[in-house]
């Protein structure tokens, strides 16, 4: 298939009626916008739905719905209005419903401005919504990428009944890159049986829910998707290793930081300098044990991101005290440049035993 020059948050869209997603349902927000646009235009070609709801409220509760009697289901929206659906992330990971939640991400908090960041680390891998709840959590760091990790999100959310979010700064959203759409890879996906579609061929009705009165059956409940869970942190961890040897220092980045890391990577090499990268491509489940690993062939870890740091604990946590965890970030909308990080890694360097 030929490649096609794509803005990203259009290749999101065609990536997801390729998938099979016949419903969209969300509200205007910068930088996300032309994917919106593109499916109001394109779903009803194929069949599909496109609503622009009042909120990103009841954007995220039509979602609930949609994905409750089974079908292929997806929102977008931009960092505040990720937040505004907090409370309908939560019902629908409680109700163990399968869906896509795209965020392109801006800068904050609060309104913040338009530019690009990744400063919703922390809600979309910590605090997606109240409750003992996760979200399938993938970061791509290029357009291509983004394309085929929209389409494995549906059939990951469908294998675990459970929301998955793709999650891409505000460049990654804008920018244009040659794009082929392929074909998705299949998994041997479970029949939606649980699927509220009538009571036609069973004497019974299916009943989607999240609500339990009782403290010992949401304990059930919890526990229960906690065993989902860790199902999938066994099965679903993704992530890229690049130039780690003999690496002097390991930078940590993902999304397109890591793409200003690995110039920065080129850029050291001529100075005699080696510098590896670990790329999370799940930020949930993260790559702990690759961090682990990488922690007895390196002086240090550098995290690179575009927020004040919200990864770090992360790669403290699979550093597991073996190496220190360093920092360097932009935030506000301001993006890492590669002087900037290269002076870092040759400061830690100095002082790295």
């Amino acid at each position: 298939m030929a490649k096609v020059l794509m803005k990203g948050n259009e290749a999101i869209g065609a990536a997801a009626i390729k998938a099979g997603c016949r419903f969209f349902f969300g509200y205007p927000i910068t930088p996300q916008n032309e994917l919106p646009e593109y499916m109001s235009r394109e779903l009803p070609k194929v069949g599909g739905t496109f609503l622009q709801a009042e909120s990103e409220v009841a954007a995220i509760n039509m979602v609930y719905g949609a994905a409750g009697a089974g079908a292929r289901v997806m929102t977008s929206s931009s960092s505040p209005g990720i937040s505004l659906k907090a409370e309908g992330i939560s019902y629908i990971a409680g109700a163990e419903l399968p869906c896509l939640i795209v965020n392109i991400v801006r800068g904050g908090p609060g309104l913040g401005g338009i530019q690009p960041a990744q400063s919703d680390y922390f809600l979309a891998t910590k605090a997606a919504g109240h409750g003992d709840f996760r979200l399938v959590v993938l970061a791509p760091a290029s357009i291509q990428e983004m394309t085929d990790l929209v389409m494995e999100s549906f059939d990951i959310a469908d294998q675990y009944r459970n929301p998955v979010m793709v999650i891409g700064d505000g460049m990654l959203g804008q920018m244009m890159e040659p794009v082929e759409l392929r074909e998705p890879k299949k998994r041997d996906l479970p029949a939606k049986d649980w699927a509220t579609t009538g009571t036609a061929g069973r004497n019974y009705r299916n009943v989607i829910n999240s609500l339990a009165l009782d403290p010992a059956e949401l304990e059930k409940h919890n526990l229960k998707l906690q065993a989902k869970y860790r199902e999938i942190e066994k099965n679903e961890v993704k992530y890229e290793v690049y130039n780690c040897d003999n690496p002097d220092i390991i930078a940590v980045a993902y999304g397109t930081t890591s793409r200003i890391v690995k110039n920065v990577i080129g850029k050291c090499k001529e100075e005699g300098i080696n510098v590896g990268l670990i790329r999370p491509i799940s930020l949930w489940p993260f790559p702990y044990d690759v961090i682990n690993e990488y922690a007895d062939r390196t002086k240090a870890f550098l995290s690179v991101e575009m927020s004040t740091g919200q990864m770090i604990d992360d790669i403290k946590i699979g550093a597991n005290g073996k190496k220190p965890v360093y920092f360097y970030g932009r935030t506000g909308g301001m993006v890492p440049e590669p002087d900037g990080i290269m002076a870092e890694i040759k400061k830690i360097l100095g002082g790295a035993k």
